[in-house]
């Protein structure tokens, strides 16, 4: 008897709150406590804390999932979108826009252009590495953010929407420029892919144009490169070209008698201003060693299409010209309406952007303050980038009821300056370091920090100490392809 009763009632409680589904379901909306339906075929998780009976859907209402969408696929984005699909999202969507379907390791990217590494070795695959992560290959045009709506066109040139309930903005930095007159039109950037093996094409194509020319003149020229910004890029490009363009240089024998001249200038004091002395040393002696023209406290006044006109009133004959004088964040930022700081987005320490708890931002593009050095900004940094994008993503779970936010504190674990030949300037741990033994310690803490194509990389590694270096231009891309004025870097621009 007394299961006929509990049977009854429970088919009079099913049948009242079938009745009162709209009632039931505005008030829980009021009180913010009306749990969501996971999406079609995706199981719950940690994360999930609650789940919506299944007669709520019968009664006809119709619920969007939860949705993360994290723009931006660099160190920043890359490491939140991993962190999230590591976690596990059950019923929440992880969407990640990114113009290129891979993430770009940066920091070999010199290795590249110095023809030691193919590509792809540098390029991880997202859809391979981010399990359960929805890839839109698409460029963000902006974001509404009162209306929790991001806007793209994708690859495609179609124009989309994706609403959010909460949003990373990790999209990154570009060429930063400056007004010094034709430096648009003669110079070219380096911060994706694209410009890297433009520049390793261009760099091989000055020497084997300079071994047809007859003008003494025009070799000279065609064999000497202006790098301007003497940062971690532009030391780490300086030293890999130079070193590519004197193993193809020796390969032409009507040019015996020639040098390529390399000349590297940077408006600070030393090179590698923001970095230990120690790596400032090092790096200069080794680059000396090469024949490198290192020139600090000069800059350019003016480039044209025959040379460069410097601040110390020279002038340099020459047709390449490659500007390394830092990042700006993307452009996007300025869109937002959102508050700035030097250019970057103010975030709290949790990462979180003031009056916008739903909205993220970490990387190049958030001015992230360092609790380390009160009244700082962390640096636009690869190191910091990817632990920003880890705690970004740790911080975002916990709004969902998972865990707890933490605020954002690194103390730098040192620098690897890359100079290639064996050679390299580092301090692990502040500890310094130089020579064969820095080289060592930098190929192997890139070798483990690659999130991918390890073994590709260490096979092509052992190779280049056993084998010649393959000097050909593939003519991929062109100069048109690449202009440094680029609000996407990481792709090139296509004909018009």
């Amino acid at each position: 008897m007394e299961l006929v009763e509990r049977i009854d009632y429970d088919l009079t409680t099913l049948s009242w709150l079938r009745g009162n589904t709209a009632t039931i379901a505005a008030r829980a909306r009021q009180l913010d406590v009306w749990p969501r339906h996971p999406a079609p075929g995706r199981a719950r998780t940690a994360i999930s804390s609650t789940w919506r009976p299944a007669w709520a859907v019968a009664a006809g209402e119709v619920v969007v999932s939860d949705r993360i969408v994290i723009v931006g696929g660099g160190f920043a984005g890359y490491h939140c979108a991993r962190r999230l699909s590591r976690l596990g999202t059950g019923e929440i969507e992880i969407v990640l826009i990114n113009p290129t379907d891979y993430f770009l390791y940066l920091p070999l990217l010199p290795r590249v252009t110095g023809g030691l590494l193919d590509p792809r070795r540098v390029a991880v695959s997202l859809t391979a590495t981010l399990p359960g992560v929805r890839l839109v290959l698409a460029q963000v045009t902006g974001v509404d953010i009162n209306g929790r709506r991001v806007r793209y066109v994708d690859a495609g040139g179609r124009s989309g929407e994706l609403g959010y309930e909460r949003l990373v903005l990790s999209v990154g930095s570009v060429n930063k420029l400056l007004p010094i007159p034709g430096v648009a039109d003669h110079a070219h950037g380096y911060r994706g892919l694209p410009e890297a093996l433009y520049l390793r094409d261009h760099l091989i194509q000055q020497i084997e144009l300079a071994d047809t020319a007859e003008d003494r003149l025009e070799r000279e020229a065609r064999l000497t490169f202006v790098v301007v910004g003497a940062g971690y890029t532009g030391t780490e490009v300086t030293a890999h070209g130079q070193l590519l363009t004197q193993g193809a240089l020796e390969r032409h024998p009507r040019l015996d008698g020639y040098r390529c001249r390399w000349i590297l200038l940077d408006t600070a004091p030393r090179i590698l201003p923001e970095l230990h002395p120690h790596l400032s040393r090092t790096a200069r002696h080794v680059l000396r060693d090469r024949g490198v023209d290192v020139r600090t406290g000069t800059s350019v006044t003016e480039a044209t299409g025959e040379g460069v006109h410097l601040s110390d009133g020279t002038f340099v004959p020459s047709l390449s010209l490659i500007w390394c004088v830092g990042v700006r964040p993307d452009p996007l930022v300025d869109t937002l309406g959102l508050p700035t700081q030097r250019g970057r987005l103010v975030v709290d320490e949790y990462l979180t952007v003031p009056g916008h708890p739903e909205v993220y931002a970490c990387g190049d593009a958030a001015a992230v303050p360092d609790l380390t050095r009160p009244g700082q900004l962390t640096g636009m940094t690869a190191q910091h980038a990817e632990r920003q994008g880890r705690l970004a993503a740790t911080n975002v779970v916990a709004t969902f009821g998972h865990g707890r936010r933490r605020p954002y504190r690194h103390r730098d674990l040192g620098f690897l300056v890359d100079l290639g030949d064996g050679k390299a300037a580092a301090n692990p741990l502040h500890v310094p370091l130089s020579g064969p033994v820095a080289s060592a310690v930098t190929s192997t803490y890139h070798l483990l920090a690659l999130p991918a194509n390890r073994v590709r990389v260490a096979v092509d590694t052992v190779l280049n100490t056993i084998t010649s270096l393959q000097v050909v231009q593939l003519g991929l891309i062109s100069p048109q392809a690449v202009p440094l004025e680029s609000d996407s870097p990481e792709t090139p621009r296509q004909a018009r």
